[in-house]
């Protein structure tokens, strides 16, 4: 006969073990239904992304294996080195200017009454409803000298025309002002959305021993949004580098290919001239950028959050 100090210890076992099983069961069926969503994502991600490395060790022809000839060819070349420098200097200070903007709205909207609050964060967010190539289409006729409504303006108080489009500073200019019209209120609403998760309790009790908004601000607001803001920041910087609407209908690349980023350039050389291996070698030369980026980015999200906790 058994002891009876025995029996609760079968019981506990009999019940971990059937608890075991039981969140087996539970990962299986979680796995089977992720299995189309991965088949999504290896159909139109990683399949693609395998089959551009492929196809940038190939030569014109796409029939004789060069190895790394394409990429030994584009960075001996004047043309593939302004756009390694327009790139980052695009996305650098297109997502800068983004999160400052974005910020300052987000802190403005932040203290508006509710009701405002909900009318400006609508009309506020209609530059990133608009289809970008829509959008940009419109800031061409803006920009554009023979009907330009912003060098019309400047002509009312006497200010010479500007060549938008037509002197690569000017151009560099006005692709990232686009950029950040459209993306701007993106950040606002992350912005907007982490704001509101910040407790009030540590603005009073902050106002109470008398800090300042400034102090307010830096060692309140910042450290209660610097994970958002990281992954803001990051998510931006890889949609940035990756642009390709706005460059594409404003400049096309000009003038003399001096506002060319990696996506407009790889379709240049890839598709209209028709160098196919080249054009995804072009492509791939972001991904070790942004992989790096993205390394460090979230390393910081993870160990802030380990602290955290």
């Amino acid at each position: 006969m058994a002891d009876g100090s025995t029996i609760p210890m079968q019981r506990a076992a009999a019940g971990g073990g059937s608890l075991k099983r039981f969140a087996r069961q539970r990962s299986t069926v979680a796995f089977l239904m992720t299995l189309p969503l991965i088949a999504i994502i290896g159909g139109l991600v990683v399949w693609p992304a395998g089959y551009a490395i492929y196809l940038s060790t190939l030569n014109r022809r796409m029939t004789e294996f060069i190895g790394l000839t394409n990429f030994d060819i584009l960075l001996e070349s004047e043309t593939f080195r302004m756009v390694i420098f327009q790139s980052m200097f695009f996305a650098v200070t297109a997502v800068i200017l983004k999160a400052l903007i974005g910020f300052w709205l987000a802190h403005m909207l932040h203290h508006l009454p509710t009701k405002g609050q909900r009318k400006w964060r609508g009309m506020l967010l209609v530059p990133w409803v608009i289809p970008p190539a829509l959008s940009t289409l419109g800031w061409w006729w803006m920009f554009e000298p023979s009907y330009s409504s912003i060098n019309y303006v400047l002509a009312i108080f006497a200010v010479p025309a500007v060549p938008w489009l037509g002197e690569p500073w000017w151009a560099r200019i006005s692709v990232i002002i686009v950029n950040v019209w459209y993306g701007a209120p993106f950040f606002m609403i992350m912005y907007l959305a982490a704001l509101k998760s910040v407790p009030e309790q540590l603005y009073e009790a902050a106002m109470i021993d008398g800090a300042t908004s400034w102090q307010r601000l830096r060692y309140i607001t910042l450290p209660m949004m610097r994970n958002i803001i990281s992954i803001t920041v990051l998510f931006s910087l890889i949609v940035t580098f990756a642009n390709y609407d706005i460059v594409r209908v404003l400049t096309n690349g000009g003038p003399r290919d001096l506002t060319h980023v990696f996506a407009s350039y790889a379709f240049q050389v890839g598709v209209l001239s028709g160098n196919i291996p080249r054009g995804a070698a072009v492509s791939l030369f972001m991904f070790p950028i942004l992989a790096v980026i993205a390394f460090f980015v979230l390393r910081g999200v993870t160990r802030r959050n380990q602290q955290e906790a």
